[in-house]
């Protein structure tokens, strides 16, 4: 059963939680006991398929699903069709006892495709389970990849409609024309004059608007979400710290039981938790070292107990980490305060209130323990992806260079020699411009076509342009709205009183 981070919601069954979203109570569903995984099943793992792990894992956390339902979920996000590599998630060594999960090898070329590809496979199924007549209106914020991600999983759904706010001039150009040129008779995509903070808020906010829900409903219509907050999306992301640890196993770089570090770079805290939750079921997880870029308030959070999102907003070379308000920090907190769900109204009530909180030493100390963290400026990850190339010709997007600098710092100043895993969140190719200009190519700096520049780009690392992003080159844009951050509620119900 499911229930919320606040207290106040109903136990739900896993259908129930993935197909509502968010909690009315404003909280983020949680699992109200974390299944455990012993020795024998995860060497078991070893020798099994991703999406054989798959539904082993999920099998433990939607129990209301039944095997059948949960293989054809699997089966259709998992496949050759959906992913270039056969592994789904492949791990590849780069350097001595340093690895790379490769999350990015989905349709839209980043890991939101992890779960994106899953979770409208579990709401459809849900939706027939819960006998839910309403169409579901799945309202998105994006910082650049959920957007595209929830977009192609979710294209033509029955019984769906999809509507994603971007910030406007806060992701890349490809992150843009993803989006915009986007195919599908339920979607529709919005640009946000604001960032990444504002579109969140704003989605945040039409779904605590209980008259709007009202309103809504009256035409059958019923809000959730594809974001982190869901539980359909965070629950996907627990198989790839599961399976990159059983495939290091099955490589013997490791010997089953050892214990290895992951580095994730991570704005909205949804992949690192992710990595809690495996933690917690028993996988050899030493630390989760959480890597940031200059929008360093996790950083600052996780080193001093104190959130505070009242400071300044950066534009970085890693957009999708451009976040000051992490939502899924708040599952933590359930977690680390003994499932206090008082203790999570305070905070969250102090942060909305007063644009902070503050964590007592006892609850500090419990999350430094589990999570070192650090950050990279713009500069710096410049200099990484161009170092890690050289050094050893592996070619790294701005996001995963935030970690692997991270990572680099970390061991250096702790002695920590741990196998450590560098969760990888994007290919290179979606931020071509950073990754160009960080190899120092001259000729690059006069290229200004997008598609030349990833033409160039191909060659210089070897390695094919992914073809979904080569395709963008004679695809139509097709969505061409912007709206003010306080008009999106009016632009959510004209939107539906034209369907």
């Amino acid at each position: 059963m499911y229930i919320s981070t606040r207290g106040a919601a109903h136990k739900l069954t896993a259908a129930q939680a993935i197909t509502q979203g968010i909690a009315p109570d404003g909280g983020l569903f949680v699992p109200e006991t974390i299944p455990a995984i012993d020795n024998e099943a995860l060497a078991g793992f070893v020798q099994l398929g991703y999406q054989e792990r798959a539904v082993a894992i999920l099998r433990l956390f939607l129990d209301d699903y039944s095997e059948k339902e949960l293989q054809n979920c699997v089966a259709g996000a998992y496949n050759a069709e959906k992913f270039s590599n056969g592994a789904i998630a492949p791990i590849t060594k780069v350097a001595d006892n340093l690895f790379a999960l490769e999350l990015w090898h989905g349709p839209t070329s980043a890991f939101k495709d992890m779960a994106l590809q899953l979770l409208p496979r579990l709401m459809s199924c849900a939706l027939k389970k819960n006998g839910e007549s309403n169409e579901i209106v799945i309202l998105v914020a994006t910082s650049g990849d959920t957007g595209k991600a929830a977009l192609e999983g979710f294209k033509d759904v029955d019984q769906t409609n999809v509507m994603v706010f971007y910030p406007e001039d806060g992701v890349s150009r490809i992150q843009r024309l993803q989006m915009i040129t986007q195919e599908g008779s339920n979607l529709k995509v919005i640009a946000v004059k604001g960032n990444f903070d504002d579109a969140q808020t704003g989605v945040k906010r039409i779904f605590n608007d209980k008259a709007l829900a009202i309103e809504i409903a009256r035409n059958n219509f019923k809000f959730s979400s594809a974001n982190s907050i869901n539980w359909g999306r965070l629950v996907p992301q627990i198989i790839y710290y599961f399976s990159a640890y059983a495939d290091l196993v099955k490589n013997k770089d490791i010997t089953m039981g050892a214990a290895v570090n992951f580095v994730v770079p991570t704005g909205n805290f949804g992949n690192i938790l992710a990595g809690y939750y495996a933690k917690r079921m028993g996988l050899p997880i030493n630390k989760l070292i959480c890597a940031s870029n200059s929008n360093n308030v996790l950083t600052d959070f996780l080193t001093t107990g104190i959130y505070d999102r009242k400071r300044q907003f950066y534009k970085t070379y890693s957009p999708s980490m451009d976040i000051l308000i992490s939502s899924n920090l708040e599952r933590l907190l359930y977690h680390i305060s003994d499932n206090s769900a008082a203790a999570v109204n305070q905070w969250m009530s102090e942060l909305n209130n007063m644009g902070e909180y503050r964590v007592d030493e006892k609850h500090l100390q419990a999350i430094k323990e589990i999570f070192p963290a650090g950050y990279v400026t713009d500069e710096d990850t410049a200099a990484t992806i161009s170092r890690v190339f050289k050094e050893h010709g592996y070619a790294l997007d701005p996001h995963t260079a935030v970690a692997w600098q991270v990572a680099e710092t970390y061991r250096l100043r702790s002695g920590d020699q741990t196998p450590t895993i560098i969760v990888s969140t994007a290919s290179p190719f979606k931020f071509n411009e950073t990754v160009l200009s960080a190899l120092n190519q001259t000729e690059s700096a006069n290229i200004t076509d997008e598609f030349a520049a990833l033409r160039h780009l191909a060659k210089l690392i070897n390695r094919p342009v992914p073809t979904a992003l080569a395709e963008l080159e004679q695809k139509t844009v097709r969505h061409t709205a912007v709206c003010n951050k306080q008009d999106m509620p009016e632009v959510v119900k004209q939107a539906l009183q034209t369907k």
